[in-house]
């Protein structure tokens, strides 16, 4: 299977400048960074968070930073300074190392999967897709989870329009709903 970075370079972006019809090559979109997170909740026991760390380290190949609360919500027991998330952010080779298992190994792995929702685009050229449940990546050894975990997976791009930027996750192989 070909290196999605040299995919990009090699076939993405003449087609995408071509079909944009783009006069320059610095207007060609590309993937910029995606960014895992995940929310923790408050009901969810001490050991939840240090789960969640090792299953989204195992995911991005890298440790996630923690996200804490700035404000107390009482309705929700949360204090200023709990941790309430994990997000990491990959850019680079890892991203492509990621899109390329999210798309060949993760994807096929769901049952009665007919392609991702069109409806993630943010009108400014960025994708959101969540998955609601980890156990579909093959890093995850399904013996280990004990707790549900769902992550919020965030494609951000050059592109200035979601038409754009749903050429270019296509074009980089991602399967959307027909």
């Amino acid at each position: 299977m070909p290196d999605m970075k040299k995919k990009y370079n090699e076939e993405v972006k003449p087609a995408l400048m071509q079909k944009l019809g783009l006069k320059n090559v610095m207007e060609i979109p590309k993937l910029t960074k995606i960014v895992i997170s995940t929310g923790i909740s408050t009901k969810m026991e001490k050991d939840a968070l240090s789960e969640a760390r090792t299953h989204i380290t195992a995911l991005a190949g890298q440790c996630p930073v923690a996200c804490k609360s700035k404000k107390n919500v009482a309705n929700f027991k949360l204090r200023v300074g709990q941790t309430v998330g994990l997000m990491v952010t990959l850019r680079g080779e890892k991203m492509y190392q990621f899109l390329d298992r999210l798309v060949h190994n993760a994807f096929p792995r769901v049952r009665d999967f007919h392609g991702a929702p069109k409806k993630g685009f943010d009108h400014v050229g960025n994708y959101n897709l969540g998955i609601p449940d980890v156990s579909i990546f093959t890093e995850i050894d399904l013996d280990k989870i004990k707790y549900p975990l769902g992550i919020n997976v965030t494609f951000v791009t050059t592109a200035k329009t979601d038409a754009a930027a749903k050429e270019l996750l296509a074009m980089l192989e991602f399967p959307f709903a027909k």
